[in-house]
């Protein structure tokens, strides 16, 4: 599968890159690439885009990646709605406070019974083994 995506190049701390197309199984810092489409330098806002070849790999399959699709779409060289940077959280289903409270207080409870009961049946049986051996002598 075919992907345009951004190849970085330039200094530490000077970011710029290529925009490329490249095969999906290839990592993005391999440096193995298809074709060369643009540059893009963001601290000085410079943009080289090869409208043509961007299109053209896009009708033969190739996908945007997120930042290289909220470009193209700046730019207007497609048409669509920005990828969000970061998604949303989904919200998870609040429970209140006092039903948790009150659910752990239950479990506690009925542990505690449980073990207060066990240590009783222990007590009687320990009190049934003497008065037997005693019965016998």
């Amino acid at each position: 599968m075919l992907v345009i995506r951004l190849f970085r190049i330039g200094k530490k701390n000077q970011p710029s890159f290529k925009i490329v197309v490249a095969d999906k199984r290839n990592p993005p810092k391999s440096g193995r690439f298809i074709e060369e489409v643009g540059f893009w330098n963001p601290l000085t806002k410079e943009k080289i885009l090869n409208e043509k070849r961007i299109k053209y790999w896009l009708s033969v399959g190739a996908k945007p990646s997120a930042s290289i699709q909220n470009l193209l779409i700046s730019e207007k060289i497609i048409e669509g709605k920005k990828i969000p940077k970061h998604k949303k959280p989904r919200e998870k289903k609040k429970v209140p406070l006092e039903k948790k409270v009150a659910k752990k207080e239950k479990e506690t409870a009925e542990e505690k019974k449980r073990i207060t009961e066990e240590k009783k049946e222990i007590k009687k049986e320990k009190k049934e083994v003497p008065e037997e051996k005693k019965k016998e002598a």
